[in-house]
């Protein structure tokens, strides 16, 4: 159960590092569109998965290996936006979100 500061902070996260791959890290997503679907902060406030989604689902692999590659500039410019409001900065972790591909394969499995 998340207490309202992990919420706050969450929802913090995900607008500023939805920013950040829209203006700062383009050449990070290789022509790609990338969205934080959700981030996840730990009780400690030390860690936080962000999941992602990527359009078009070509080259995720590719997209995966070049942000977690990137991970500690993307920290870096967090940093440089929420600094003022957080004390320390969480440590990055990125996922695949797939919520999406699994509501189609169910809704494909239903029609059938």
């Amino acid at each position: 159960m998340d207490s309202t500061r992990q919420k706050k902070i969450s929802r913090l996260l995900q607008k500023e590092i939805s920013e950040i791959f829209q203006r700062e890290m383009r050449q990070v997503s290789l022509g790609t569109m990338v969205s934080v679907t959700v981030v996840r902060i730990s009780p400690d406030l030390g860690q936080a998965k962000a999941y992602l989604s990527i359009f078009p689902t070509g080259n995720i692999e590719e997209v995966m290996k070049e942000i977690n590659e990137q991970t500690s500039q993307i920290r870096f410019a967090l940093g440089k936006r929420v600094g003022k409001q957080m004390r320390i900065i969480p440590e990055l972790k990125f996922y695949v979100d797939d919520s999406l591909d699994y509501l189609d394969n169910i809704d494909r499995l239903l029609k059938d």
